[in-house]
């Protein structure tokens, strides 16, 4: 018997399909030829290697996601297409155990790494959504401070913009309130001296030229015109003129309205 037939016939012979003729003569070939011994024996450690793959019992998530994952394949199972339909399946049970010990160990580690994933993605839910409850919180803080009965308490409150690096809608616009109608002059400086970080916004530079128009302070004036030149808002040259005009303007003010409103024009 060559030893080539040998060979193949060794598969099978380790998976007992041979009739018992063929099986004898396996036996009787690998007693003389020490070629296909050694290959009976590497075979079958590699058998072994695989008996003991089988029986790894995984945690009971990979086994959950496990399933899952064969659930979804049974269900897409009839939109696989054969690559080469004529091509006939391979009739060595050796071949076969094999491809089904790999397929299961791909489908293990498969679960395995979308179960990992599910958990870092859930994770990260859990992050982003502490974060946006801190953030909440700050914000309410901001708020109630700012409606505080105390000077001191709604500055505080004003200064706690500095927690946030881009503010939602309402908090600038209670700021823009602050700015404009509290009855301490000192918090609405505060006021203007936080929103001059976020002249880009339209809300902003509105409040900014409706303060112009009413605000009495000299302080508070100047650092509105400065940062009103600043972005070079044309806005603002209509009530920059209008306050240079006014009786009740300080002199240094209209001073300071002189030497910046060419900058704009």
């Amino acid at each position: 018997m060559k030893n080539n037939h040998i060979a193949d016939l060794i598969p099978e012979y380790l998976d007992n399909a041979l009739s018992n003729f063929q099986k004898k003569e396996v036996e009787a070939h690998i007693k003389e030829c020490e070629a296909c011994k050694k290959e009976l024996e590497e075979l079958k450690i590699l058998y072994r290697a695989f008996k003991k793959e089988k029986e790894v019992t995984p945690s009971a998530r990979v086994r959950d996601n496990f399933y899952a994952l064969l659930e979804d394949e049974k269900r897409n199972e009839h939109k696989l297409v054969a690559l080469n339909p004529k091509a006939e399946p391979s009739k060595n049970p050796w071949v076969i155990n094999t491809l089904k010990t790999a397929a299961s160990i791909a489908l293990l580690v498969g679960a395995f790494l979308f179960g990992k994933y599910q958990q870092e993605t859930a994770s990260n839910k859990e992050i982003t959504l502490l974060m946006d409850e801190r953030l909440e919180i700050k914000q309410m803080t901001m708020l109630s401070l700012m409606e505080n009965k105390s000077a001191s308490k709604r500055i505080q409150g004003v200064n706690y913009i500095e927690e946030f690096s881009d503010p939602d809608e309402d908090i600038v616009k209670a700021l823009a309130d602050r700015m404009r109608y509290d009855e301490n002059s000192n918090v609405r400086l505060t006021a203007v001296d936080a929103l001059r970080k976020f002249t880009a916004s339209e809300t902003v530079k509105s409040a900014f030229i409706a303060a112009l128009k009413t605000e009495k302070d000299p302080s508070i004036q100047i650092t509105i015109i400065q940062a009103l030149v600043k972005i070079q808002e044309r806005k603002a040259i209509l009530p920059m003129k209008e306050l240079l005009e006014r009786e009740d303007t300080q002199p240094f003010v209209k001073e300071q309205i002189k030497s910046l409103l060419p900058s704009i024009i």
